[in-house]
């Protein structure tokens, strides 16, 4: 099973229209659906991944380390995702990679960030799927 916390970001930026980004995720609530919408039309990276809160509202992108791996998923049609946390740096989304409906991880458990965090230079590494019970 693949289970991920993805960080969301480009939160800082404008919509071409409705409300800014940072003002929708202040609207979010942990739980709710968000929406995964690919961009092959996007002149940045043919491969972003636009997020959307419940109302239809984008309030950013999965970051590009990410979005080959989310975007092959969608194609394949197993992604469910739901708004995880507001960040200082844009959102946090929770994402099944299996076709399960996701679920919130617990508040205490570290592993529920993505990593590497936003602007990290170790982009390469990546956490075991898997973890032994604690």
């Amino acid at each position: 099973m693949k289970h991920l916390s993805l960080a969301v970001v480009g939160a800082q930026h404008e919509n071409k229209s409705g409300p800014a980004r940072i003002f929708e995720i202040a609207l979010c609530q942990p739980g709710e659906p968000v929406d995964l919408r690919p961009e092959p039309k996007n002149p940045a990276d043919p491969q972003a991944v636009a997020v959307y809160s419940a109302r239809g509202i984008q309030i950013g992108y999965i970051r590009a380390e990410r979005a080959p791996l989310i975007g092959k998923a969608m194609r394949d049609g197993i992604v469910q995702a739901i708004f995880q946390q507001k960040e200082k740096w844009g959102a946090t989304i929770r994402a099944h990679l299996d076709g399960s409906d996701p679920v919130l991880p617990p508040p205490t458990d570290s592993r529920a960030a993505d990593w590497p965090p936003p602007g990290s230079e170790d982009a390469d590494w990546w956490p075991d799927e898997e973890w032994p019970d604690e």
